[in-house]
């Protein structure tokens, strides 16, 4: 295929977008937009039949952060047609207070799922209120049972974690636009968090990739780095992933979302900030075939797929 032919393959996806180097950047937010539209087109499928998905956030206290994905989730939930609640708990809330309304919400049958915001106040036990959950509600997928069925491949039934399902949708996507094969690929995850990395390594497994989970007290980490015809980078720490380690041709997904230092300051003489990932973008773009940026890639998927888990969690209610 002809470079020409090739940009044109590439367009018609939407997926990938060029970049200042020779890598594809991996657009998130078109990929998160093109999944919620056939959500939604599922959703009005559904409602025709009297099943409308139901999605309940539980927010404790007034972190500014997390307020913002708290409306930002109820707000797409909304715009996808389902039944949308959010209920606000003031940080003082004990954890009898929010294990009760937990208990309400796995009684309720118009609601398929339950999202508890993280972090929680100090002082409060969330493994005990995420085990509370009913895990056919868990659409976080942070349930030990749902962890458990992801672990044995039991794909069927488990509710997988939303930031790694977005990575592989757009891994799936990515691979197929270059002409890649997943299966059999030497993929390195770096991050063993049961959050991310953990499920991640599930996930490609089920795509039969050959998988190495590293991090960072890894021996030789460049090497192994260097190694991944898929890397995974989900290890929390800014940049901590040179751009120089990584395979020519390599597939990115950098999961990191960590805020730096920048020059200058604000209107109101803040220092100013940036977001950057765990790997070095910019000698990155010159070494792998396509990356996701930093903010754009990951981060889109994550609410999108929350909202596949909520639909799918309320296909699986009614038998569907």
């Amino acid at each position: 295929m002809g470079s020409d032919e090739k940009t044109a393959t590439l367009d018609e996806s939407g997926i990938l977008r060029p970049s200042e180097g020779s890598a594809w950047l991996i657009d998130g937010k078109r990929a998160s937009e093109n999944v919620l539209a056939s959500i939604s087109e599922e959703t009005r499928k559904l409602a025709a039949q009297g099943v409308k998905p139901g999605l309940a956030v539980i927010l404790v206290g007034e972190d500014p952060a997390s307020q913002v994905y708290v409306k930002s989730k109820s707000r797409t939930a909304l715009a996808c047609g389902f039944h949308s609640v959010q209920h606000d708990l003031p940080a003082h809330a004990g954890e009898d207070d929010i294990l009760a309304l937990i208990a309400k919400l796995n009684a309720d049958p118009a609601i398929h799922g339950i999202l508890l915001q993280l972090p929680l106040p100090n002082g409060r036990d969330a493994t005990r209120i995420i085990e509370s959950i009913d895990p056919a509600k868990d659409v976080d997928g942070l349930h030990p049972l749902n962890a458990g069925l992801l672990a044995i491949g039991d794909l069927e039934r488990a509710l997988v974690p939303c930031t790694p399902a977005g990575c592989v949708h757009l891994l799936d996507r990515t691979a197929a636009v270059l002409g890649r094969e997943v299966a059999g690929a030497h993929a390195v995850v770096v991050g063993r968090s049961n959050l991310v990395g953990k499920p991640i390594v599930q996930l490609l497994l089920a795509r039969n990739a050959t998988v190495t989970i590293a991090h960072s007290k890894s021996r030789d980490l460049p090497g192994i780095v260097g190694s991944a015809d898929i890397l995974v980078a989900a290890v929390g720490r800014p940049q901590m992933i040179q751009g120089e380690w990584i395979k020519p041709g390599a597939i990115v997904l950098d999961v990191g979302i960590n805020r730096i230092p920048a020059e200058g300051t604000t209107e109101t003489g803040e220092p100013k900030t940036r977001l950057v990932g765990d790997v070095a973008r910019q000698a990155a773009l010159s070494k792998a075939a396509a990356i996701t940026p930093v903010p754009g890639g990951v981060g889109p998927m994550t609410i999108a797929m929350l909202m596949a888990n909520t639909l799918r969690a309320a296909k699986m209610r009614v038998g569907l």
